[in-house]
């Protein structure tokens, strides 16, 4: 059977007392060595020199109570023990000297007597086990006036987490719920978007630095960082403002101005000293949207305010500091505008420690109908009105959605607003076929403008002296096999959207091989066509 070794602080004021009234009181370190069914082999009692007399008297009296208990003394003096760095560091020595015998003692840790930061640095060395021991808590007599037994209770905490399905199932829930909590509540399917956020809801959570999200626009890199935001501030890691600015509407003198601030008179017009908006982001999230548009001054004075938390107001002389966690938003490869000059390194160097690239929609087609349904809920939101779709409708609109045709050249911006304009014209509240029908053409003349190519994708894959040699009847035929072959990553799959009726009626085809063929009656290759990745 296993030695049962007690590792206990000397209460300065619990176990205090010199008469003989002292056996009147309950005292933590003697109560312990009395705990019926909990004998205690040895302690190691720990206290400063200065409460030597007190520690030999409780070892007087515990040798009373328990004869058979040994007491061992293990002096250790705290310059300040309400310090955590010094406790934690004195304590954690004192454990790494102890010669620790697990497999023929059993370790108790009392965390009854000294400071509260005495009884966190227990914790946190039992809990990476440091020491490999149990805690015990000890707790005096309910009625001590009635007199008998003053020895109290304990209840022993067992660290390992293992053992508490319930604890661990909880945290489950609670990661789900901060993963749900960062996709607005909506149960999206596609796989590598789902491993994404769980990354982003640990990231945040765990750290301050930087985050950057990138992106075309439309994928939802604002909405995601408002609710990484209210995660932060729902956890208590911030507790000042969301501040969004989209760095693309700032220009100029009022770029300075509108992020760090100015002093009266910094500027004509400046008839009033102005905070700025990384003053007004202290304590809070500061989301600058679009950093890539930003010129290279103010990436500059951004770089310092990153690092520093401190900048000079325009016109200032003395410098004015915010502390604020940074998100940043781009539709832009800032790697690519770092080798060209456009942005600075070292900024980008800063922003790159979390990037996380938000997919386009047309990349999780699968995620299309739990946001349909998102949607339809966002407008009984606003609007106090409940609008569904017929079954026929909702299967007809998914089908076009998740098909070839279906360009998402806007994204998620695409999707509000078509089931905004379906929702809004739905009879008595019901999308119909109808409702649909005419949303479908009013989507394809968005994507699919007919008139002039010359200026779009034709142009860009010919060039502008190239495309005004052709015909407007190739043009337009082009123009439609390109958007086409940007839909889909190899020229089978495009090519199955392409002559999807023609093959029908063959007992074979190969339409990789009719879409190549066509592509290079205009010098093409379908690697040229700037397809989607």
């Amino acid at each position: 059977m296993k030695r049962r070794v007690a590792i206990s602080i000397l209460g300065t004021t619990l176990d205090m007392g010199k008469r003989e009234d002292r056996w009147n009181r309950w005292r933590p370190n003697v109560g312990l060595c009395q705990q019926p069914g909990l004998f205690i082999d040895r302690m190691e009692m720990i206290h400063d020199s200065h409460a030597d007399a007190l520690a030999q008297r409780v070892v007087t009296d515990i040798e009373t109570v328990s004869p058979a208990t040994e007491v061992r003394r293990n002096i250790i003096n705290f310059r300040d023990p309400w310090d955590f760095s010094e406790v934690y560091t004195k304590l954690r020595d004192f454990a790494r000297g102890y010669a620790f015998d697990p497999d023929s003692e059993d370790y108790i840790v009392n965390i009854t007597t000294g400071t509260h930061v005495a009884q966190i640095c227990w914790f946190l060395l039992t809990e990476t086990r440091i020491i490999p021991a149990r805690l015990l808590q000890l707790s005096p007599p309910r009625d001590r006036e009635a007199g008998g037994d003053l020895a109290g209770t304990h209840r022993i905490i067992d660290l390992d987490l293992s053992r508490y399905d319930e604890i661990a199932k909880r945290f489950a829930v609670e990661r789900a719920d901060a993963a749900s909590f960062l996709k607005s509540g909506i149960s999206t399917r596609n796989a590598a978007f789902n491993r994404m956020i769980d990354e982003i809801e640990r990231v945040v959570i765990r750290s301050t630095a930087p985050v950057l999200l990138t992106g075309p626009t439309g994928a939802g890199k604002s909405q995601l960082a408002r609710r990484i935001y209210e995660l932060k501030k729902s956890q208590r890691k911030v507790s000042g403002e969301f501040v969004e600015v989209n760095c693309a509407t700032l220009r100029g003198d009022q770029a300075m101005s509108a992020l760090f601030g100015h002093v009266k008179g910094a500027f004509t017009g400046a008839a009033a000293e102005r905070a700025g908006l990384l003053k007004s982001a202290d304590k809070g999230v500061l989301f600058l949207d679009e950093i890539g548009e930003l010129g290279p001054d103010e990436q500059a004075m951004c770089l310092r305010a990153i690092e520093e938390k401190r900048f000079l107001p325009v016109g200032a002389d003395k410098e004015a500091s915010a502390d604020f966690q940074l998100l940043a938003g781009t539709n832009r490869d800032l790697g690519q505008d770092v080798r060209k000059g456009r942005f600075r390194e070292d900024l980008y160097a800063r922003l790159n420690l979390w990037t996380f690239r938000l997919p386009a929609l047309r990349d999780r087609k699968e995620d299309i109908e739990p946001n349909l349904d998102f949607e339809l809920r966002r407008y009984l939101d606003n609007e106090g009105e409940s609008v569904t779709f017929n079954k026929e409708a909702r299967d007809r609109y998914l089908s076009f959605c998740m098909g070839p045709e279906a360009a998402w050249s806007a994204n998620f911006r695409d999707l509000s607003a078509s089931v905004t304009r379906m929702a809004t014209l739905a009879p008595q509240g019901r999308i119909t076929v109808e409702v649909v029908g005419d949303e479908i053409q009013r989507l394809k003349a968005f994507w699919h403008p007919i008139g002039d190519p010359t200026d779009t994708v034709v142009e860009q894959a010919l060039g502008k002296d190239a495309t005004n040699r052709l015909d407007r009847f190739d043009a337009i035929q082009l123009a439609d096999v390109l958007h086409v072959c940007r839909q889909h990553t190899t020229a089978s799959a495009a090519g199955r959207a392409l002559f999807a009726q023609s093959r029908l009626e063959k007992k074979s085809s190969n339409d990789a091989d009719r879409l190549v063929k066509y592509l290079a009656r205009f010098n093409l290759k379908f690697e040229d066509t700037g397809r989607s990745r």
